[in-house]
């Protein structure tokens, strides 16, 4: 990133916008306070907030001296597919720590690896015939085939109950299997809904492995293995 990209995020970064990345709990590893930290926002050139995807339950790693690659991490924008470097979330601890706050790693193949991979797993399980069927930048991408309906969640938020259920209602209609795959990861309210639907979700790595994060995932795994 060159200087006056580098300028226009540390600025960013004091007029950031609050609330649009979701919460995680943060635990001093020094001494133990709970904290519940919200990653700030800039905006894209597109006008859209962007947030750095944090990862639920990692722990925080305490800054003991700075370099410049750690500073940033590359986050993708859900309104245009931009891909930027941000300022890396930081939280200081009142003891006086200064923590690193997680960042899922998002490169610019990410997306891609993504889609191919989760469609190779569906492949793979027992639906040869699944497709790409369309792309909508706040949804994601589509896979279908005969008796399977796929979301895969590109964007870097925790996917959330209300795209959990419209996948299930659309794999509902087609009397089909649905499978959910995620680079960010799934609200507790996604994960609960999702458990009571029966909807198999996945967690994919940046190269597109997926793996079973809940009780449908796992069965859907096993029962085409």
């Amino acid at each position: 990133m060159d200087d006056g990209h580098a300028g226009a995020a540390r600025a960013g970064g004091t007029r950031g916008v609050r609330g649009v990345g979701e919460s995680v709990p943060v635990r001093c590893p020094d001494c133990g306070h709970s904290h519940v930290f919200s990653a700030a926002a800039y905006p894209c050139p597109c006008g859209t907030a962007v947030a750095a995807p944090l990862v639920a339950g990692a722990p925080p790693i305490r800054i003991v001296r700075r370099t410049w690659d750690d500073e940033w991490v590359t986050v993708s924008c859900t309104g245009c597919g931009r891909y930027d470097e941000w300022p890396q979330p930081e939280l200081g601890c009142p003891c006086g720590a200064l923590l690193r706050i997680p960042v899922r790693p998002v490169t610019a193949g990410a997306g891609c690896d993504a889609v191919n991979g989760a469609a190779h797993y569906l492949r793979e399980i027992g639906f040869p015939d699944v497709l790409r069927s369309g792309e909508r930048p706040e949804a994601g991408v589509d896979l279908r085939g005969p008796g399977i309906v796929a979301q895969v969640d590109l964007g870097p938020r925790h996917a959330d109950s209300r795209a959990v259920e419209c996948l299930w209602l659309s794999a509902l209609t087609e009397s089909a299997v649905s499978a959910f795959f995620s680079l960010a990861g799934y609200t507790d309210e996604a994960r609960e809904r999702a458990d009571t639907l029966g909807v198999p979700l996945f967690l994919l790595d940046p190269t597109g492995a997926p793996r079973p994060v809940n009780g449908p995932a796992a069965e859907l795994d096993r029962s085409h293995a």
